[in-house]
């Protein structure tokens, strides 16, 4: 299907794919035209990735400890949010979800800030005009539309921004994220909706979530092009990101990209994911291992050497080592902060509730 302009709307019947699950060179006629990533990209695709993992690990662990209230692992699906990042500009903007801390450490943001929000503070934790982020959003796709009138706005000032907003499978049966794709494609708004498909919403599997052949053909019914990756495959995600931002920033508007990926651990530490899904199922996915998978690439290209695999995981240890050390004990949330900020002066409702609250407090002491 094309718009009467000549723009080719349907994605592929398969994900593209650069690399194969082995690491090695994918068919061209799987590629879709996309171009491969140089060397050194995918060398720093490769540290995030090995990085990545790493510190999800980590934060799994200090739930765990119960140093972290909750944590929404990515395990599995790092080369989406790795390959995405890195296919952005340092200018562009990138409004994530709860389960894009990785993305956010790879976008160079401090582990220890990335997980304030998680610790329970109602504080961002990191500056979201110094990293061009915007707070992790944790209502499913409200961050969309944020998205949207942001680029919106950018084009309108003249400046030379995408955004990049992530979504979970699950978001894209909200009102806000069709809402934000409409809106995007009738302005064109220059926005990559990049939809981590990773089988599941929580408990519900994609097939109880829609009827359509894929998430990507959602797009074309708005009127801009859907495109499907193996969000296993950082080199094709890069590649395809990379390829979207491209055409978004020249003003060809909006674009969708579903990446293929899977959740390999809980929803979160109060999931218990074995309630839906089977051993064998996981296990072959777990051989679909993106991080695997550019390890046995940059090996075979002769790239990847032990030596810098070892100066990577040592690297990767050490990021684990300092936010271990520097994440702070939890500290006693002050009540009054319920009222600080929910309007410039208080309405007398509002000063009404926080005497009362004051008062229980005092007869509990």
């Amino acid at each position: 299907m094309t718009t009467r302009s000549g723009i080719d709307l349907l994605p592929t019947s398969r994900p593209l794919q650069l690399l194969d699950k082995r690491g090695r060179r994918a068919p061209k006629t799987r590629g879709g035209g996309l171009a491969m990533p140089d060397d050194e990209t995918l060398l720093a695709a490769y540290r995030a990735l090995v990085v990545g993992r790493r510190f999800d690990r980590q934060a799994t662990n200090l739930v765990k400890q119960g140093r972290l209230a909750v944590y929404p692992s990515s395990h599995g699906q790092e080369a989406s949010e790795v390959g995405a990042v890195l296919a952005l500009r340092p200018t562009d903007w990138l409004f994530p979800t709860y389960r894009d801390s990785v993305a956010l450490v790879t976008r160079g943001i401090d582990p220890v800030e990335v997980l304030t929000l998680l610790r329970g503070d109602w504080h961002s934790g990191y500056d979201p005009v110094a990293h061009r982020t915007a707070p992790q959003c944790t209502p499913l796709a409200t961050q969309a539309p944020h998205a949207v009138g942001f680029a919106h706005a950018a084009r309108l000032k003249g400046e030379d921004t995408v955004a990049l907003a992530f979504l979970g499978d699950g978001a894209t049966s909200e009102g806000d994220f069709h809402e934000a794709l409409n809106f995007a494609a009738v302005f064109r708004a220059p926005v990559v909706f990049f939809v981590q498909n990773n089988q599941y919403a929580i408990s519900v599997p994609l097939a109880r979530q829609t009827a359509a052949p894929s998430l990507a053909h959602k797009a074309v019914g708005y009127g801009m092009p859907g495109v499907g990756v193996d969000g296993n495959d950082v080199a094709a995600v890069i590649a395809a990101v990379a390829q979207a931002a491209d055409r978004a920033r020249s003003g060809g508007g909006p674009i969708l990209i579903e990446a293929h990926t899977y959740r390999m651990e809980a929803h979160t530490n109060a999931d218990d994911a074995t309630r839906y899904r089977t051993d064998e199922e996981v296990a072959a996915w777990r051989d679909r291992d993106p991080v695997d998978r550019i390890t046995a690439h940059l090996r075979g290209a002769g790239l990847l050497d032990d030596a810098r695999a070892d100066a990577v995981a040592a690297e990767a240890e050490r990021v684990a080592a300092d936010l271990r050390e520097r994440l702070p004990e939890q500290t006693p949330p002050d009540p009054a902060e319920l009222f600080a900020h929910v309007y410039s002066s208080p309405t007398p409702q509002l000063r009404e509730q926080a005497d009362l609250l004051r008062a229980e407090l005092a007869e509990e002491d």
